[in-house]
């Protein structure tokens, strides 16, 4: 786990009175132009009980202030918030690492800024989870933005994770699953950070539930991460992933 000190400072912190249900942490890099979107449906979930932490990692276009002044208005909604800068970018696995050390719950949601929920997405996760005993759970996305669709998440199988991964980062993950498989990788390229975790899990047998509604929104630009470093990264990863997961089979 990346767990050495960090270049980084609380902008703003509210703890929670008591142990929140769930932890939503948010991870931000440079947009500023879909924080507010992503936090207003943070804000809109049926499961009150929420600390919300979000992580900017080093944006250059002020979206920072925009969550500064979006929490201004909304934190009274959430049991607690953190807002925490990095003062250098770091990149993804970092920045989320960094938001589950500040998450409060023992069950933490991972979204990133560009996406958005559907207002019962994490009281379903949380309801999935605690009938299957299970170490997380997960719901079919909705594409919207520049492609529209269904996303390819399915019931939770280490055969369909050998060819590729189905199950988006947007989740919800108990903490201690996520500190048992050590936390989120840097990996050689930016990218697939979420597919080796959950690789690690199923090497760990921590089993996810997949809940077959359409509750998570994700967003797809150009600008996504998916799109200008891991798509064309891809070589690259493949090989790293097939070296640290051998059972893989991506080529």
């Amino acid at each position: 786990m990346n767990l050495f000190p960090r270049p980084q400072r609380t902008v703003r912190a509210t703890p929670p009175a008591s142990k929140p249900a769930v932890s939503v942490v948010v991870t931000l890099y440079n947009y500023a132009r879909f924080i507010e979107e992503c936090l207003d449906s943070i804000a809109a979930q049926t499961e009150r009980n929420l600390q919300l932490v979000v992580v900017d990692d080093a944006s250059t276009d002020g979206g920072c202030a925009v969550v500064e002044r979006w929490l201004d208005a909304n934190a009274a909604r959430f049991a607690g918030t953190t807002l925490i800068a990095h003062n250098e970018n770091m990149g993804l696995s970092y920045a989320r690492n960094t938001a589950f050390l500040a998450a409060a719950a023992d069950r933490v949601f991972v979204i990133d800024a560009d996406n958005a929920l559907y207002p019962r997405a994490i009281e379903r996760c949380k309801a999935a989870m605690d009938a299957a005993g299970s170490a997380g759970a997960y719901t079919q996305l909705e594409l919207f933005g520049e492609r529209t669709g269904l996303g390819e998440a399915d019931f939770w199988s280490k055969d369909r994770f050998r060819p590729k991964n189905y199950v988006d980062a947007m989740a919800l993950v108990a903490k201690d699953a996520w500190a048992k498989a050590g936390g989120y990788t840097q990996l050689v390229a930016n990218g697939w950070e979420d597919y080796d975790l959950w690789c690690k899990f199923v090497e760990l047998d921590l089993k996810m539930t997949f809940v077959p509604e359409i509750l998570c929104r994700y967003r797809t630009h150009a600008a996504s991460m998916s799109a200008t470093e891991t798509n064309p990264n891809a070589g690259a990863l493949i090989l790293h992933m097939s070296l640290r997961h051998p059972w893989l089979d991506l080529w």
